[in-house]
């Protein structure tokens, strides 16, 4: 049997977080475009590293209009540093669909439809920016859930079970009339007191119904199946400057990891061991005096790690077809965080401290 959404929704009325994202009590009507930006930049990302970045991009781009009209670069460029790059192509996409339409789809099963937006996403935009009674289920949801009910199950296999236990909660009234605030308790519920590790539950609103606690499990639940190792790949790259300081960069494919982005060119990214130079510099995008960089730049992606080198050289040339030259400034601007390492490696060898890097990494 669920627990009572009343007890939830009156402990979420007294404790609510204040975030950027979110209407004040009696505050009006959501922005659908506001939650829907919130929740893209928030999966993978913690909230204190959204906060900044949101107003940032909303200054930029206030409307759902003016993000469609926006040159992907510029999207790009203001999405630099958050990580998971896909999700700055599908928003883009995204609003580009919402702008021709007319505006956003308002119900779950239209939401869906836009590029890049899940089952979550869809739930979240339509409980929280319409209204419409959808139970989101994220990862703060999962745990509350598989403590909720002791589900012992495995994640991700379990996910099916907990989406559905999740919904369970759409039969009670209050949950139907308040279902931006019910999701909104869920999530402030799994960041606060539900948390991974030493759950509060003294302090939470369902203390008593929850079969975790009942049990003595609640730390141990939801379980996580093993995960599989890390692949590593190796690469080079070639930083070229020309005399104005500028710096060589190129596009990479539209599909695929960091699709779009700007990068330093380079080597692929192989599994076969480091890219010695001789072998890496039919790779190079013009012909140039390099020089290797001492040291080695490590990014970490969600299914692998990339060990990268870096060849230097100074040109005074025109750009390649392909490539362009941009300043330094805005170069730091557009590159993923992965590509700024490799301008630290670059640093180091000078002997110049490296520029402050944004930070990175949904409680």
């Amino acid at each position: 049997m669920h627990p009572s959404a009343s007890a939830l929704l009156a402990w979420y009325d007294r404790h609510r977080r204040d975030l950027p994202w979110r209407m004040p009590p009696g505050g009006g009507s959501p922005d659908p475009y506001r939650i829907w930006l919130s929740e893209v930049m928030l999966q993978q990302t913690t909230v204190a590293a959204v906060g900044p970045r949101y107003a940032r991009f909303l200054a930029r781009f206030p409307t759902v209009e003016a993000l469609a009209a926006a040159p992907w670069e510029a999207v790009a460029a203001e999405w630099a540093g958050l990580g998971y790059y896909a999700r700055a192509r599908n928003l883009h996409a995204a609003a580009k669909a919402v702008a021709a339409r007319g505006g956003f789809p308002e119900s779950e099963a239209g939401l869906r439809a836009l590029p890049g937006i899940g089952a979550y996403t869809a739930a979240a935009v339509a409980a929280i920016g319409f209204g419409l009674p959808a139970v989101p289920v994220d990862g703060n949801v999962e745990r509350v859930v598989a403590r909720l009910f002791a589900i012992r199950d495995p994640l991700p296999g379990a996910r099916p079970k907990l989406a559905l236990l999740a919904r369970g909660f759409l039969d009670q009234a209050e949950v139907v009339a308040r279902p931006g605030d019910f999701a909104q308790a869920l999530f402030d519920l799994g960041a606060t007191l539900c948390t991974p590790r030493r759950p509060a539950c003294a302090l939470c609103p369902w203390r008593e119904p929850c079969a975790a606690r009942a049990a003595g499990v609640q730390d141990g639940l939801p379980v996580k199946a093993p995960k599989a190792a890390r692949g590593l790949r190796y690469g080079t790259h070639f930083l070229a400057r020309d005399p104005a300081g500028r710096l060589l960069l190129r596009h990479r494919p539209p599909e695929g990891l960091l699709g779009g982005m700007a990068e330093i060119p380079g080597t692929p990214w192989r599994e076969s061991g480091p890219w010695e130079a001789a072998e890496a510099l039919p790779h190079a995008p013009l012909p140039a005096a390099w020089r290797e960089a001492p040291g080695t730049a490590r990014h970490g992606f969600t299914h692998m790690d990339v060990e990268m080198r870096l060849l230097t050289a100074r040109v005074d040339t025109p750009a390649p077809p392909g490539l362009f030259w941009l300043p330094e400034a805005e170069a730091r601007a557009a590159l993923p965080t992965l590509m700024r390492r490799l301008l630290a490696l670059d640093e180091a060898a000078a002997g110049v401290a490296p520029a402050p890097r944004p930070t990175r990494r949904r409680l």
